[in-house]
């Protein structure tokens, strides 16, 4: 069987993982498997950033709605989606969904578990779970609060419509939206910049906002405080220090250690 998860990873130091589950990039159980499988093979030996892609009409359509049942299988499900998903967010680089086409319910939220998400203008975003009589079990209702406010949230899951581009663009649910012809380049190139930057601090930034988000402010503090130790202890630290002094900003070359 071909794999429904495919990782490219290129010369410029992107890694592109591409769903590949026709037609419609159902999340089923196998495919949420082998995403985490390939979202931990990017957190064990991490490439400079990574591009979240899928189908040129559809990024995803969700969970595999022949899969549900009830109580026992939700469980099962919604632990596959929380495991999958947490270890698409864990991955300690920066991380851009791609999104042409529909993302819905799960794919909705795998967008979300990315770092910044770069849309085409006929993506559509929408968490449709209330449509039957559910609710989001991936993490739609807590990581898109957090980045649109409760109240957009809340719109978007109490009615289960779709967001277009442009009202996804204004509301803060993405960052960037292109001509669908230049989503991927545009992605790649996003990426690639990540890339060439001191991706080791990079990670441990994304570490000190992602944690720091969901304990007090003191605690983010002190957790911000542990890593600013932890990063000087890098080469890239001692690199970028020494550079910086000898020729000034912005001159120094990082190599992820």
């Amino acid at each position: 069987m071909s794999p429904l998860v495919q990782v490219e990873r290129r010369d410029d130091g992107v890694a592109v993982l591409r769903l590949d589950n026709p037609k419609v990039n159902a999340l089923s159980m196998e495919l949420l498997r082998q995403l985490q499988s390939a979202a931990e093979e990017l957190t064990s030996d991490p490439p400079g950033a990574v591009v979240v892609t899928g189908g040129d009409r559809v990024f995803a359509a969700g969970a595999d709605i022949s899969e549900f049942g009830g109580p026992k299988e939700a469980e099962r499900i919604g632990g596959s989606f929380l495991s999958a998903l947490n270890a698409v967010a864990d991955i300690p680089r920066a991380a851009i969904a791609a999104v042409s086409g529909v993302a819905l319910g799960g794919g909705c939220e795998l967008a979300l578990a990315c770092d910044f998400r770069i849309a085409s203008t006929r993506a559509r975003f929408g968490q449709p779970e209330i449509l039957l009589g559910i609710i989001p079990g991936g993490g739609g209702t807590q990581r898109l609060p957090r980045l649109v406010g409760p109240a957009w949230a809340k719109d978007m899951i109490f009615s289960g419509r779709q967001v277009g581009a442009e009202e996804a663009l204004r509301i803060g649910l993405v960052d960037e939206v292109v001509e669908p012809d230049a989503l991927h380049d545009r992605a790649i190139e996003r990426a690639a910049e990540f890339a060439k930057g001191a991706v080791l601090a990079q990670g441990l930034a994304k570490r000190a906002i992602d944690r720091g988000l969901d304990i007090t402010l003191n605690g983010g503090l002190d957790l911000e405080q542990h890593l600013f130790v932890e990063v000087f202890t890098s080469d890239d630290a001692r690199a970028g220090v020494t550079s910086f002094l000898a020729n000034g900003p912005g001159k120094a070359e990082f190599h992820g250690r």
